[in-house]
């Protein structure tokens, strides 16, 4: 598999970071003997030095190793340098050494906020606030040398000219998480040092059957166009990109063989909401329900223009909020299903309940001649392309986490077996099964892709995942999806909406201007000024403490009985005025205009 990882767009791969009092000094130590990036920590300008000694200074600057620089934001009056500042290599991609960030640092280039109004400073302030958030995104992953971003079929079908180019050009831009911080040093002719990154999941392992030794590995890819938190990024947007729409690949590499499966998630393609207000099941909302079929189609005619056929399998439930989503799903796709197109619903609560997942073979009696007809990619050991994947299975369920995760692992397991009978490691009728180290390890595989999107979607792991690592549902497994399921309806009403703003501000779906914004937000006003959970809650606990403390005392006293019922009283007005506004208590998204 070529790549760019040699000659003039080579990435520095190792880099030393000086840190002056007036500048950030980025110094290639990677033996390539090229030009220092040297960055103001006045204004965030760039240009390039020849050696560090260029830099003029009284002080002793600060030293340290990078392993990248992710790209820089600007806000109200600085610019933020974000870099890699601890990495690991979890694994090779088509041969390719993969490495995981483990650790991101923003640096500010914020000087001049010395001479802006204290209202900017203010502002400044909390922009900043939500890059420290930033600093702790989880599954971010990057190559020196090959692109992560296309699937191993994309990577062979480009041509010549595509392959010389740098990394970040060769992107797809849906998936290349940094792909707006990275404009400032595409601006600059940064080649060198622009480091794409996706957000996503990978994971491989080795393992033999007799002479055959082979690796499978399983990488996804979250699409940016409408990434978010489970609660504030539900639907589509009008363009038809969906929420958590992320894309599965799955490789094996066994006797010069290389061969992949791809698969793709994502939310329901109309525009629907859930607004958290404190209850556990927040009622789901239509929006604009009239344009649902323009938005479905946009979604699939760009899922054809990628993939080619494709199969819409909707696992969600049949009744309930659930079913108004799925009968409008439904009702969308009568005016897209053709020879290319296929819709499914699938019930999977109502047919498999919380632990006969292995009904799952009844979904997959129906989508089988699909999957044998659009196949996979298959390269021989000479590299020449043998096989292609001429369309995908698009799952979804309500959050496409836990449901979805399950069925994607029966998915693609059975596409596994029909490579590896293909390539000529399994017989006619050996399945994964009918090796436990193998079956083990490929359980295992796909319960840890199931955990690392939903923790960037939910915060939490996957529900149901003891069936998808071991095959069976578990007494642990179900108390482990109580607990999770109680952790996502923290974040999701107390925590998220924080989130939100920070990742709509690192990806550019908030562009911060002093003309149009002078903050994060407007100023609170009414009751959102003085709603307060956390001060709400200690008012209820305490009034039902007085008013339990003044019941054991009544007797035949009367007024320890009336203050009893004051102290009930007041609990429950509280209590009542929270439930009423459930919505201005929760952590909700303080950055709403989209970029233009």
């Amino acid at each position: 598999m070529e790549t760019c990882g040699e000659g003039r767009h080579k990435l520095h791969s190792l880099l030393r970071l000086w840190e002056f009092p007036d500048q950030y000094v980025i110094e290639p130590t990677d033996g390539s003997g090229s030009s220092c990036l040297n960055i103001s920590r006045v204004d965030g300008s760039m240009k390039i030095l020849e050696q560090v000694t260029e830099c003029n200074s009284l002080r002793v600057p600060k030293i340290s190793t990078i392993f990248g620089v992710v790209g820089m934001l600007k806000l109200l009056a600085g610019s933020y340098l974000v870099v890699v500042t601890e990495s690991e290599c979890v694994g090779s991609f088509l041969g390719r050494p993969i490495f995981r960030i483990t650790s991101l640092k923003v640096l500010p280039c914020d000087h001049s906020l010395k001479n802006s109004p204290e209202e900017q400073k203010k502002m400044e302030t909390e922009f900043s606030r939500l890059l420290s958030v930033a600093e702790r995104t989880s599954g971010l992953y990057f190559s020196y040398e090959i692109n992560l971003t296309l699937s191993a079929q994309r990577l062979h079908d480009l041509g010549d000219e595509s392959k010389s180019l740098p990394l970040w050009r060769q992107a797809e831009p849906r998936f290349l998480w940094n792909n707006y911080m990275l404009e400032v040093l595409i601006d600059n002719k940064l080649d060198q040092f622009l480091l794409p990154v996706i957000q996503g999941s990978f994971h491989s392992f080795q393992t033999a059957i007799g002479r055959d030794i082979f690796d499978i590995t399983l990488i996804a890819r979250r699409c940016t166009r409408r990434n978010g938190t489970r609660m504030w990024r539900r639907g589509a947007d009008p363009d038809g990109y969906v929420a958590n729409f992320v894309e599965t690949e799955q490789i094996i590499q066994t006797s010069g063989y290389t061969s992949s499966f791809v698969q793709v998630r994502g939310l329901m393609p109309f525009m629907w909401e859930q607004i958290v207000d404190l209850t556990y099941k927040p009622k789901f909302e239509i929006v604009r329900p009239e344009e649902a079929p323009r938005i479905a189609e946009r979604h699939f005619l760009d899922l054809r223009k990628k993939y080619g056929s494709v199969l819409a399998a909707d696992l969600v439930n049949k009744h309930g909020g659930e079913g108004r989503l799925s009968e409008k799903f439904a009702s969308a796709m009568q005016h897209i299903t053709g020879d290319d197109v296929r819709y499914l619903h699938f019930d999977f609560h109502r047919i498999c309940g919380h632990v006969h997942f292995e009904r799952l073979s009844i979904l997959y009696e129906q989508i089988e001649d699909f999957l044998e007809k659009s196949g996979y990619f298959l390269l021989n050991e000479k590299g020449e392309k043998m096989k292609e994947q001429l369309g995908v299975v698009r799952t979804n369920c309500i959050d496409c986490l836990d449901r979805t995760n399950v069925t994607q692992s029966m998915i693609g397991r059975k596409m596994l077996e029909f490579q590896l009978k293909r390539i000529g490691v399994f017989g006619a009728e050996e399945t994964i099964s009918s090796h436990p180290n193998f079956d083990e390890c490929y359980k295992i595989l796909w319960a840890n892709h199931g955990d690392d999107i939903s923790i960037q979607y939910s915060g939490t792991p996957a529900l149901k995942g003891d069936f998808v690592r071991y095959g069976q549902r578990t007494a642990q497994g179900i108390l482990k999806d109580g607990w999770n399921a109680l952790l996502r309806y923290y974040l999701n009403n107390f925590a998220d909406g924080t989130k939100q703003d920070a990742i709509d501000l690192l990806q550019g779906h908030y562009i911060v201007a002093v003309s149009r914004d002078m903050g994060p937000a407007a100023q609170k006003g009414g009751l959102e000024a003085i709603a307060n959970f956390p001060a709400a809650l200690s008012v209820v606990l305490i009034s039902l403490f007085f008013a339990t403390t003044s019941l054991k005392q009544a007797g035949r006293d009367y007024r320890q009985l009336f203050f009893s019922v004051m102290w009930a009283g007041i609990g429950l007005a509280v209590g009542m005025f929270v439930r009423a506004n459930g919505r201005i208590f929760c952590n909700r998204p303080r950055l709403h205009k989209p970029r233009s």
